[in-house]
C-alpha cells in the first residue's frame, strides 16, 4: 500500500532552500515536485547541485515561473524563501491557489502583512506555518517538560542569536537591503529570539518591550538603513522578563537562558543545533557555600541529552517541520496555533523595531488596539 504524501513545491531558489530540500526528502510523508525561480537556468542549476548533495527518488522539475508551480494540480503545499519584502504577494497568491504555505521568516514587513496573509489563508481554507525549525524538534518538548517539573516560577529569558558578517556585507547580501529585507538582523535572527522567549513563556503577549539598534546600515536612495545590532526587552504579566541581542557583527553565537526561581536551564544552540547525533541542553542548580572564610559555587549542573540529529537526516527538528506540516495537509485539518503564533511574534517584532526609532520608548502592548 503506498504511503499518502503531501506534495511540495518550492517558491523560490533562496540559499536556505537548500537545507529544506532534503528536510521534505527525510520528512517521511513528503514529496518534492518543482522548484520555481524567475530564471530558468537558476532553477536548473539549484535542482541539479541539490540533487547531487541529497537526491529525492523522482528529481523535481525546475519551472522559472511562479504563477506557473501555483497553478499545477500536482502540488498541495508550497515553501516560500522568498524575500521578506515579496512574501505577502506571493502568500496571498499560493492561498488563492489553494496551497497550504510554509513561509520563512519574518512572516511579513510587520503584522499588517502578515494578518493580510492569514486572512486569505482562512478564506481559502488553507493551512500557513513560519519556517522556525526548532518549534518542532524534540528537544524543545523535553525542554518543556523539564522547565515545567525542574525550573519554577520564571523570572527571566535571556537569548543571543548573532553571526559575523564580512567587510562587503552591506554591499552583496540581501539581508542589508532595505527595500527587500526591511527588518534587516531583527527579522533574521531577532525573530528566534522573540519566538524562543514567548514559547518559554506559554505564547503569552508581553505587556510592555523596548528596542534599541546599535549599528545598522547606510541609508541609500534605494534602500533604507536597516538594523545590524539589535537589543530588545520584553516584560510579562507576573513580572518576568525577557532579553535579547541579534546582530550581523557579533561572532555566532546562538544560545538561550530561562531563570527560574528554582533552577535555570541553559541551551547553547537553541537555534541551529551543533553537529551530530544529539541534541543538548543543561539544567543548573547553582548555590553559594559558605565556610568561614572560604566561599565555593558548585555548579550543580547536569547535561540532558535527546537522541536527535542536528540536521540533515530523518528524525532534524527540519525534518519534523515538515513532516508535521504534511501530515496537517493530509488530515485534511487545520491548526489556528500556527499563524496566531506567527502574527504575535510579529506584533512584537514590530513593537520593538517601533520603540528602537522612537528612542527605546516603552511600547505597551497590553491593549490589542497598540
Amino acid at each position: 500500500m503506498t504511503t499518502p504524501t503531501c506534495r511540495w513545491g518550492i517558491l523560490g531558489a533562496a540559499f536556505i532552500a537548500r537545507k529544506n530540500w532534503q528536510a521534505i526528502r527525510d520528512a517521511g510523508n513528503a514529496s518534492l515536485v518543482a522548484v520555481a525561480s524567475r530564471d530558468l537556468a537558476r532553477a536548473q542549476a539549484f535542482v541539479a547541485e541539490c540533487q547531487s548533495s541529497a537526491p529525492h527518488p523522482t528529481v523535481p522539475e525546475a519551472m522559472n515561473s511562479y504563477e506557473k508551480l501555483l497553478a499545477r494540480t500536482d502540488i498541495d503545499a508550497v515553501y516560500i524563501p522568498l524575500p521578506t519584502g515579496l512574501r505577502r504577494e506571493w502568500a496571498i497568491r499560493a492561498a488563492e491557489a489553494g496551497k497550504h504555505i510554509l513561509i520563512e521568516k519574518p512572516a511579513g514587513r510587520d503584522a499588517a502583512e502578515v494578518a493580510a496573509i492569514i486572512a486569505a489563508c482562512e478564506k481559502h481554507g488553507v493551512q500557513f506555518m513560519d519556517g522556525v525549525m526548532f518549534m518542532h524538534s524534540r528537544r524543545l518538548r523535553r525542554l518543556r517538560d523539564v522547565m515545567d517539573q525542574e525550573a519554577g516560577h520564571i523570572r527571566h529569558i535571556a537569548s543571543q542569536f548573532s553571526v559575523s558578517s564580512g567587510e562587503d556585507f552591506q554591499k552583496t547580501n540581501i539581508r542589508s537591503h532595505g527595500t527587500l529585507e526591511p527588518l534587516g538582523c531583527l527579522g533574521d535572527l531577532g525573530w528566534y529570539c522573540l519566538r524562543f522567549s514567548l514559547w518559554a513563556m506559554n505564547e503569552a503577549t508581553p505587556v510592555h518591550v523596548t528596542g534599541r539598534i546599535h549599528d545598522e546600515t547606510a541609508q541609500q536612495p534605494d534602500s533604507p538603513s536597516v538594523p545590524l545590532a539589535f537589543s530588545g526587552t520584553l516584560t510579562f504579566a507576573g513580572g518576568c522578563s525577557a532579553s535579547f541581542y541579534c546582530s550581523f557583527t557579533a561572532a555566532v553565537a546562538q544560545w538561550a537562558i530561562v531563570s527560574g526561581d528554582k533552577a535555570l536551564v541553559q541551551v547553547s544552540d537553541f537555534v541551529l543545533p551543533f553537529a551530530g547525533s544529539r541534541t543538548t541542553f543543561r539544567l543548573i542548580r547553582s548555590a553559594f557555600v559558605l565556610d568561614r572564610c572560604r566561599t565555593d559555587v558548585p555548579e550543580g549542573g547536569h547535561e540532558e541529552t535527546v537522541d536527535e540529529p542536528s540536521n540533515n537526516a530523518p528524525g532534524s527538528q527540519e525534518s519534523a517541520m515538515f513532516a508535521d506540516f504534511s501530515r496537517l495537509v493530509l488530515s485534511g485539518g487545520r491548526d489556528p496555533r500556527w499563524p496566531q503564533l506567527s502574527l504575535l511574534t510579529q506584533r512584537v517584532l514590530d513593537a520593538c523595531l517601533l520603540s528602537a526609532r522612537e528612542g527605546s520608548r516603552v511600547v505597551d502592548l497590553s491593549d490589542e488596539g497598540n
